[in-house]
C-alpha cells in the first residue's frame, strides 16, 4: 500500500460564481454567500469574472471536474454542498444543458 494520496485528494476543488451583471441581477451574490457560509474541506470558492453563460445565471462552475450549475438559487446550495462537493454526486436538476445535455 501506498501513503501517496490518490488523485481526487490531492486536487482542490474550486468553485467559481460568476459575479458579472447579468448574473449579479439574477442573484449571484446571494448565491456566493451562501456557498461561503458552507465551509467544505479541500474546496475553494472564489468570485468569478463573466463566465460567458449570459442569461443562465447565477452560474457556478465546479473546477477542476468543469461542472456547470445554472440558474442556482441561494436556497440550492445546501444540496449542491452536500451532494457533489461533499458526495461527489452531481445534482442533476442544477446542470447547465448546454455543456451537461443528458444530466
Amino acid at each position: 500500500m501506498s501513503d501517496l494520496p490518490t488523485q481526487k485528494e490531492s486536487l482542490p476543488i474550486c468553485v467559481q460564481v460568476c459575479q458579472h451583471r447579468t448574473c449579479r441581477k439574477q442573484g449571484a451574490n446571494e448565491v456566493l454567500t451562501a456557498l461561503q457560509a458552507f465551509p467544505t474541506p479541500n474546496v475553494t470558492v472564489t468570485a468569478s469574472g463573466c463566465l460567458g453563460q449570459c442569461g443562465n445565471g447565477p452560474m457556478v462552475l465546479v473546477l477542476p471536474e468543469m461542472v456547470w450549475y445554472c440558474r442556482v438559487s441561494p436556497q440550492e446550495i445546501p444540496r449542491l454542498v452536500e451532494q457533489h462537493l461533499l458526495g461527489g454526486q452531481r445534482v442533476k436538476k442544477m446542470l447547465y444543458y448546454r455543456f451537461h445535455p443528458h444530466g
